[in-house]
């Protein structure tokens, strides 16, 4: 064999780009907001009248100052905390339930299945916002409010793929032959279809943060989640929308621009894991 016929195997991430850049991104994120008391230059709640509105670069101000004069760099590196970690933490949360929901209806041959997916049909039937007022009016506004709403939106669609992906991989014969050898339910689940379900439910999980990111910051815009002073990018947005014609945009569009970076970073990273874990990638 010639040296030209030597085919060089790079890894399957090298040929994703995208991948890359999302995991950079979402990695950056995660340091500066876990750094956020030393790397934000000022403290993100504490206003100055004297300072409302300045613009871009003035005064040390990066990115210019909001309403009451905070500095908006601050509020957005502050503002990652209460808008991507409460995001991940619910979504993990829903995928949980998800699957396990859709893992043991999905290997069930009885009533007991089509109830389970019955019931998660109905939950699509419930707008989440109108879910979110619900328990706002019932609990009262705050995270708990916005995590609740992303965990009842996402649980009934992890569900319904765990359901759809453990019906197609139960007819195989490696599940068979196990359950004929007398493996345990609980055997064959974790051990037969839970590995080869866990490559859909991880990169349904990560694309769904970015949508849900979203979410939670629509929510927060609307006055039902994190509530002031402390900063977040969706009531930064709600508020700086005020101004963003007259004069001072940069206070609306500096956490709109953080929504939508961050929300395509984990759809970037999703949309990579699809392809780097599917067993017949480069041959489509």
């Amino acid at each position: 064999m010639s040296i030209a016929q030597v085919r060089v195997h790079r890894p399957r991430w090298t040929h994703q780009p995208q991948l890359v850049a999302g995991v950079v991104i979402l990695f950056l994120v995660a340091v500066v907001s876990l750094l956020a008391p030393w790397v934000a230059p000022y403290d993100p709640i504490v206003a100055d009248a004297a300072n409302r509105y300045l613009p871009p670069g003035t005064g040390g101000h990066l990115l210019g100052t909001d309403e009451q004069g905070r500095d908006v760099l601050s509020r957005i590196i502050w503002g990652a905390r209460a808008t991507v970690g409460p995001t991940v933490a619910a979504t993990t949360v829903a995928v949980v339930l998800g699957s396990v929901l859709g893992l043991l209806a999905g290997w069930s041959r009885s009533w007991w299945s089509a109830l389970v997916m019955r019931i998660v049909d109905i939950m699509f039937a419930f707008p989440v916002v109108i879910v979110a007022f619900a328990l706002a009016e019932a609990i009262g506004m705050g995270v708990w409010v916005v995590a609740t709403a992303v965990v009842f939106a996402a649980a009934p669609y992890v569900a319904r793929v765990v359901f759809a992906e453990t019906r197609r991989e139960r007819e195989k014969e490696y599940v068979q032959a196990a359950t004929t050898l007398g493996a345990s339910t609980r055997g064959v689940i974790l051990g037969e279809l839970l590995p080869n379900v866990a490559a859909a439910i991880v990169v349904y999980w990560t694309s769904l943060i970015g949508i849900l990111v979203v979410l939670a910051s629509s929510l927060s815009a609307v006055g039902i989640g994190v509530q002031p002073p402390t900063p977040d990018w969706g009531r930064m947005v709600a508020e700086g929308a005020k101004v963003l014609i007259s004069g001072s945009p940069v206070v609306a569009l500096a956490p709109g621009i953080a929504i939508l970076v961050v929300a395509l970073a984990f759809n970037w990273v999703g949309d990579g894991l699809r392809d780097v874990l599917d067993p017949n990638w480069g041959t489509h």
